[in-house]
């Protein structure tokens, strides 16, 4: 459903993605995983179709930036880009006629109620808090009812109750047969929605594992990250624990 083939994306002598590639399949979910600068949110960019880059990503066939594939293509990006002077019933109903949606509203209505935003429908973006600004934004990304979804940091700013609601979306979605990739530096926040993990590192994916591969090492998901982006194994984890036990 999506494919990243031999991605590479420099922003003058600084290579932020170096020969990326992967592919998704529908009814997965995939987290993103990587310290600050691995290279996450270019990659996501560049699928998203907000990069210029070297090399090839189509969604559901189509070359990423073709309309074929924005049709199907969702994004929610860590920072909420709302308009100040549009009630947040506005924003909805704009992001409706750019999609040119019909019959929305019973959806769009259902998000609202899902993330505790019916009462502030006439609230223009720039009012609400920043966590309800992040709940707008989510209600935004999923009002279209892409096939392919891609999340950067969507639990950032959110409560208990949110959370909740946008992992049980996240699962429903995928049981949908959707192809969802969630880039976050948090990985308590996803550790049980992910079907594959992607772990990058200095512009390279430096992992690449499924859930069933990763049980049958043993480890964690922590732990194979920390492997993977400092070079420390459980060995030297369970070392370092005990060391701090005994200060």
């Amino acid at each position: 459903m999506l494919d990243v083939s031999h991605v590479t994306k420099k922003y003058g002598k600084v290579l932020a993605c170096n020969d990326v590639s992967f592919h998704l399949d529908p009814g997965s979910v995939t987290v993103l995983l990587g310290p600050n600068g691995a290279g996450k949110s270019t990659i996501m960019k560049s699928i998203i179709g907000f990069l210029k880059y070297d090399g090839a990503i189509t969604v559901a066939g189509y070359t990423n930036k073709s309309t074929d594939a924005r049709k199907v293509l969702g994004y929610i990006p860590e920072m909420p880009a709302l308009y100040p002077n549009l009630t947040v019933s506005e924003h909805l109903d704009f992001l409706a006629r750019a999609y040119r949606m019909s019959d929305y509203k019973d959806k769009a209505n259902a998000l609202l109620d899902r993330f505790e935003l019916s009462d502030k429908k006439k609230k223009f973006g720039d009012e609400l808090s920043k966590g309800m600004q992040q709940k707008l934004n989510l209600c935004l990304g999923l009002l279209p009812d892409p096939k392919v979804l891609l999340l950067d940091e969507p639990m950032i700013g959110l409560d208990p109750h949110a959370i909740k609601q946008l992992k049980d979306l996240i699962e429903q979605m995928r049981a949908d047969g959707k192809t969802l990739l969630v880039s976050t530096h948090i990985i308590d926040s996803v550790d049980m929605l992910w079907d594959r993990a992607l772990i990058m590192q200095s512009g390279q994916i430096k992992a690449n594992i499924t859930r069933a591969e990763l049980e049958a090492t043993g480890k964690t998901l922590e732990e194979l990250f920390f492997e993977v982006t400092e070079g420390v194994n459980q060995e030297d984890m369970q070392h370092h624990e005990t060391e701090s036990g005994k200060e």
